[in-house]
């Protein structure tokens, strides 16, 4: 079953050694978006899986400034909105871990067939935080792999995590052992949240706002030396948004809202659009569209 990646219970810090300076009030962004949602019927999470369980689906990505979210928000207003302990925007950290030399990140920007990520992911309002590996076979086939994870270990990987990685892995990396033992974090992304259902189409919108992505604190030596990567600094999509709608196979109407005027969908990997934006030196063809037209 696919299910929203939201496990929110109560408000708490994010964590201290990854995540960038919070601002001290709500940007004028933000409190846009607040707004923008207020209005909105409300669901829970036992009701959105009824609503809209998509065991089966198909993603599309786009990047639209928020005056265009506000525009589609108020075409729609049968959609109702996930809250959770009266919130409706959660925080998401996560931290990337790849090789010194990239294999992921390469891998990704070669289109290969046979390809991964593995992640720790925190739900900053709960500080509830996971260990997630995704793996791409030969046959294209995708598997998503998750395990519980100690939020104060979320910037490395423990020896329980390398060994589940392990086994995830080896479906299709014949020397995923030796790939995950040199996995260091690389890369972390911060960003905003709120989750849509359409009850009578049976189908979903993410909205992620406020997106940053730095690079992950640690000893770059290694990587310089193995041809990896530097960064420095931070990219983020400025006054833009990231939606993704998610459905059984067809178009959604948010889908068709969005092509009538012209935003058509992007080819969007949060960890390699970031990690591309930080350093120019990377091959990011793939991603040339999304870098020159929303990051900044």
């Amino acid at each position: 079953m696919t299910t929203p990646d939201v496990v929110p219970t109560a408000p708490s810090a994010p964590l201290a050694p990854t995540a960038p300076t919070a601002p001290t009030a709500p940007s004028a962004p933000d409190l846009r978006l607040t707004d923008l949602v207020s209005g909105f019927g409300a669901v829970d999470l036992t009701e959105i899986q009824e609503l809209a369980d998509l065991q089966t689906r198909v993603d599309r990505k786009y990047v639209v400034p928020t005056s265009v979210l506000a525009d589609l928000l108020a075409d729609h207003q049968g959609l109702r909105v996930l809250e959770i302990a009266g919130r409706r925007r959660f925080g998401y950290e996560s931290v990337y871990f790849d090789t010194p030399a990239l294999q992921s990140y390469r891998s990704a920007a070669h289109g290969r067939r046979r390809r991964f990520k593995v992640r720790t992911r925190t739900y900053a309002d709960s500080g509830e935080c996971v260990f997630e590996v995704k793996v791409k076979g030969g046959r294209g086939e995708t598997v998503k792999e998750r395990l519980a994870y100690d939020r104060a270990s979320a910037a490395s990987i423990d020896p329980q995590a390398r060994a589940f990685a392990a086994t995830v892995l080896q479906q299709a990396l014949p020397d995923a052992r030796h790939v995950v033992a040199a996995l260091v974090p690389t890369l972390v992304t911060t960003y905003d949240r709120t989750t849509f259902v359409d009850p009578v189409a049976g189908t979903r919108l993410t909205c992620d706002a406020a997106l940053l992505c730095t690079p992950a604190p640690q000893d770059r030596s290694e990587l310089a030396a193995e041809g990896g990567y530097s960064t420095a600094g931070h990219a983020g999509l400025g006054d833009q948004v990231v939606l993704e709608s998610k459905s059984p196979g067809t178009a959604t109407a948010v889908d068709r809202w969005l092509w009538a005027r012209g935003h058509r969908p992007v080819s969007l990997s949060k960890y390699c659009v970031g990690l591309a934006a930080l350093d120019a030196a990377l091959p990011s063809n793939r991603w040339s569209r999304t870098l020159r037209r929303h990051v900044v």
